[in-house]
């Protein structure tokens, strides 16, 4: 309660802890935030799940390239952080709050080396050789600024074209296919794709170092205060130097954009996308959702098998397999069209006890890992304890992750005994994560 007796507004970190789930804006590069070999990867989305660790709390991931739509976003509240590579300015403070800075870095040209295409004309060596010449920059960001203070120092204009659709990566590889001449970006991040498109030159630089941060309404002290605490601490931890190494520094990197199964340059989730879209499609899934079940029970492994005896992409046990109709279990196909059949039949199956069709898919998956007798005892216990068995999360799910303890799984309305619901739990809880990844990344 304030002094005029007014109760005071919870903070934002109170209500995140509460809620336990962090709003996160990243964006959408080779860099923070992408998919490879339907594994969910990036700089800025592994800080982010070592920040939710630390705070017991899930991340809520939005996807926006958008500066002004990013800032919007935390003014309204629509985002708690912005996970992004954000030059500290002044100008910046007097909107948005940073976290202390996760590293430094300066502005570059990004150009194409010397060549027959690139003649020494339209390289250039000074910022003095910039007069007159064409830049694009991301709309909205301190890049245009720069350029701006730029054009004043060497007292001639330089043609300065925002762009409100490309993001910085994009302009990247549209100077490297020789689409436009010039652009600008962070050093780091220049030199990261100068390893996917050697005739880059990006030795340019325009900027002193600058520091690199997260953002929070300015109306989020508390957050900020632990945001500062985390970074200050994490940014000493072998874990921080192994994602840095893994993102800015590994000769791996390269070849991991080049890939047909990164979700920027490639676009595929798996080699099996071309089967998996016409079947989901065929019986009314989305592909996305099949595919990140696919990930989780086999890693797209056609001939994997579990301990426990089920075989192929979808994981399934022979009996059933059969009567689906399945004839070879290790097909890709039959496995694929077998798997979308049985949760087909769950999800007829739980109709009518989940009417509503997006809780209902978390139901689904839950009995496709465990068996429906078992979901169907979680729904008795949820109902007799005076939970609801309609809704999942912190009602049915937690039946189920308890069906190991013995006050449940003898309770008289358990008609399948015993389960380790644990792990049906995490499977549906990776399952639809990877998919909500999925869906960020991966047009439908």
């Amino acid at each position: 309660m304030n002094n005029d007796g007014v109760e005071n507004e919870p903070s934002n970190l109170f209500r995140i802890q509460e809620t336990g789930v962090l709003k996160v804006v990243i964006d959408y590069n080779s860099t923070n935030y992408f998919v490879y070999r339907g594994k969910p990867m990036g700089y800025q989305y592994e800080l982010v799940l070592a920040l939710c660790e630390d705070m017991d709390v899930k991340p809520e991931i939005f996807v926006s390239n958008n500066m002004s739509e990013t800032f919007r976003g935390l003014k309204e509240g629509r985002f708690d952080l912005v996970a992004k590579n954000l030059t500290v300015t002044r100008a910046r403070r007097k909107e948005i709050a940073f976290t202390k800075p996760l590293k430094q870095t300066r502005q570059v040209i990004v150009q194409r080396k010397k060549s027959a295409d690139a003649p020494d004309s339209l390289f250039l060596k000074t910022t003095l050789d910039m007069a007159g010449k064409k830049i694009y920059v991301q709309k909205n960001t301190t890049y245009y600024r720069r350029l701006i203070h730029l054009s004043e120092e060497i007292g001639y204009p330089i043609e300065i074209v925002e762009d409100s659709i490309n993001g910085v990566e994009k302009l990247v590889s549209m100077v490297a296919r020789g689409e436009i001449d010039y652009t600008v970006c962070d050093e780091n991040v220049a030199t990261l794709n100068q390893s996917y498109y050697p005739n880059l030159d990006v030795s340019l630089k325009i900027s002193f170092p600058q520091n690199i941060a997260w953002a929070v309404s300015k109306e989020s002290p508390e957050l900020k205060e632990y945001l500062d605490r985390w970074i200050v601490k994490f940014k000493k931890t072998e874990k921080y130097r192994q994602i840095y190494h893994r993102y800015f520094e590994s000769p791996r990197t390269a070849g991991r954009y080049n890939s047909e199964f990164h979700s920027i340059s490639g676009g595929k989730i798996s080699q099996f996308d071309s089967v998996v879209k016409p079947l989901a499609q065929k019986y009314g899934w989305d592909w996305r959702l099949i595919s990140s079940i696919m990930y989780h029970e086999s890693r797209f492994n056609p001939e994997a098998e579990s301990w426990g005896g089920a075989f192929g992409l979808m994981q399934l046990m022979p009996n059933t397999a059969e009567a689906l109709g399945v004839k070879d279990i290790y097909d890709p196909a039959q496995n694929i069209e077998g798997g979308i059949l049985l949760l087909n039949w769950l999800n007829e199956q739980l109709s009518t006890s989940v009417p509503d069709s997006t809780e209902r898919i978390k139901f689904v998956l839950a009995a496709y890992n465990i068996g429906l007798g078992h979901v169907k005892d979680a729904q008795r216990l949820a109902k007799k304890n005076g939970k609801n068995s309609q809704v999942w999360e912190n009602n049915v799910d937690f039946y189920l992750r308890n069906k190991s303890s013995e006050i449940y799984f003898r309770d008289p309305v358990v008609k399948w005994g015993y389960a380790r619901g644990e792990e049906a739990y995490n499977f549906v809880d990776r399952v639809i994560g990877n998919y909500e990844h999925y869906r960020n990344l991966i047009p439908e």
